[in-house]
């Protein structure tokens, strides 16, 4: 039995005390399995919810129909049973706060949150820390249990003090400054205790609760240290008392620590391990991607009118606009209920405010480091992304870089605004080989497509002249390469990219115009091209 799969058992077992989980990959029959074993009901909560769905809110339309306050309960307030969290690393900082706040107020819901991010993108850490189990699903493996004789047991499993020092010790060594792993790896114990049909928690349930509690939540290690020779003991008195056996052979709570720290050394990756020894942290995880994306149309930004629909979800109703719609039918109103008083303003006079804000633009540059005039191009593609970044802390914009040479296609730059990061990404890049350019493009569609699950706007920059010669297997076939590269070029117009091709060859009727022609490419021949050009023009896109 995998230990996710274990954890499955112990969150069924325990919801309400473990309070939920983490999880990343196939999540099919992880779901499954807990939906049976807890028998409980999920509700699919997407990032996308509107706060006044989570939290609830005054019907509007129903208290003015009906004169007095009308109000919708909210999911938070009526789920009791498992809220799954689908694409968690794009739900945002202020809904994920107010499913933490409901969780520490003791709300009867259990959270499953299924990060499906990719690269650094992490389900938010304000709910990371509130649950039991981190877990990779990977070599998850579906099991048959019965726990209805476990959760009977629960309420009267006990548990050692030493047992209870010994986890505490262990997830301060780990450098968990925070009390709750430590009293959900308790709970989890206590959760492995009854699944095993004892009314006590030993070492063997205090080790699994430690790998699967407080292992993935590591930040330090403890250093190995010499061991010092220990000095003779003193020769005991004749008379001494023999040493009485009272816990019988129990370890003391700093010997199970020991044990404890082995365990989660075992588990854990010798790369990891490595950093943890030294005291590194971890890379910090972005919490919640989906906070970038949020797009405020309704909320702020330049006023750009109105338009029918409900004042939920922090939409500013347009009190005057509403008032307007109303109007034309007082009279009929008045004498369908002339009994109400004042205004009759019912649901489809509702008008709200809209407004325009400017999305982050991302720009995606796709150079061609091969040939000859690699270094020419390399040069003032670093130029011109250096100069795009300055303008960038403004805009609040970022800037990506790919490399197309030899057999593949490279991203050397993620989409950034630091300069800083971006100069030591640039320094010294090679160039020279040959020219896969569908590989180029391709890999700018996938960074686009990252940028767009961001909430931004990709603008893809080609410097080439077009002459691909590396078709996309990788082979060495001039005619197959531009076909190749005509192709990706057409999907990229499929994918609705803005994209502008700078063709730096000696002639307008190459290879690139071509490829810009199939993309829907803005075309700028541009032969002698200097960064502050290229700057300029990409400015010019990302402000259209």
């Amino acid at each position: 039995m995998s230990e996710a799969a274990l954890a499955c058992a112990l969150l069924a077992l325990d919801p309400g005390g473990l309070k939920g989980a983490v999880i990343r990959g196939h999540a099919d029959a992880f779901l499954a399995t807990l939906r049976h074993l807890a028998q409980r009901r999920f509700h699919r909560v997407p990032p996308h919810i509107g706060i006044d769905r989570l939290t609830g809110s005054i019907d509007v339309a129903a208290t003015l129909k009906s004169g007095t306050p009308v109000h919708d309960r909210g999911l938070l307030a009526d789920a009791d049973g498992l809220i799954l969290l689908t694409s968690a690393e794009r739900l945002p900082l202020d809904k994920a706060a107010l499913i933490a706040a409901a969780m520490d107020h003791g709300a009867p819901f259990t959270v499953i949150a299924h990060d499906e991010g990719i690269d650094d993108e992490r389900a938010p850490l304000i709910l990371a820390e509130r649950v039991a189990f981190l877990l990779d699903l990977t070599a998850y493996e579906a099991l048959d249990i019965d726990i209805s004789a476990a959760r009977l047991l629960l309420p009267s499993v006990a548990i050692p003090d030493r047992i209870t020092e010994g986890l505490c010790q262990i997830a301060l060594a780990l450098g968990l400054t925070s009390l709750r792993p430590a009293v959900m790896a308790l709970r989890a114990a206590r959760a492995a205790a009854a699944l095993d049909g004892r009314r006590e928690v030993d070492d063997d349930d205090a080790a699994l609760a430690a790998r699967l509690v407080l292992a993935p939540r590591a930040v330090t290690y403890p250093a190995a240290q010499e061991e010092e020779p220990e000095p003779p003991e003193p020769p005991a008195p004749q008379d001494s008392p023999e040493p009485n056996d009272e816990q019988d052979g129990a370890p003391t709570p700093q010997e199970l620590a020991d044990r404890l720290l082995d365990a989660v050394k075992a588990s854990l990756p010798a790369g990891l391990l490595a950093a943890l020894e030294k005291n590194l942290r971890q890379p910090g995880s972005r919490a919640g991607a989906g906070a970038v994306s949020q797009k405020a149309g309704l909320r702020r930004g330049r006023p750009a009118g109105t338009r029918q629909g409900e004042p939920k979800n922090g939409a500013r109703l347009a009190l005057v606009d509403t008032l307007r719609a109303a109007a034309p039918w007082q009279p009929l109103r008045r004498r369908g209920n002339p009994v109400r008083k004042g205004v009759h303003v019912e649901k489809q006079d509702f008008r709200i405010r809209r407004f325009k804000e400017k999305r982050e633009t991302t720009a995606i540059f796709v150079v061609d480091a091969s040939g000859s005039a690699a270094l020419h191009r390399m040069a003032e593609a670093k130029g011109a992304v250096e100069l795009l970044l300055a303008d960038c802390y403004v805009r609040r914009d970022r800037t990506a870089l790919i490399a197309v040479r030899g057999k593949q296609a490279e991203l050397l730059l993620p989409p950034t605004r630091s300069l800083q990061r971006a100069k030591k990404s640039l320094a010294g890049l090679p160039g020279g080989g040959g020219t896969p350019l569908a590989a180029g493009i391709e890999q700018s569609m996938l960074v686009a497509d990252q940028v767009r699950r961001a909430g931004g706007v990709p603008l893809v920059v080609f410097l080439t002249d077009g002459k691909a010669n590396i078709a996309r297997d990788g082979t060495a076939d001039r005619a197959v390469a531009l076909r190749d590269a005509e192709a990706a070029a057409k999907l990229m117009r499929l994918a609705g990219v803005r994209t502008l091709m700078i063709d730096l060859s000696e002639t307008r009727t190459g290879p690139a115009r071509k490829l810009a022609e199939a993309m829907g490419a803005d075309y700028l021949p541009l032969p002698h091209a200097d960064a502050a050009r290229i700057s300029a023009s990409v400015n010019a896109m990302m402000q259209a």
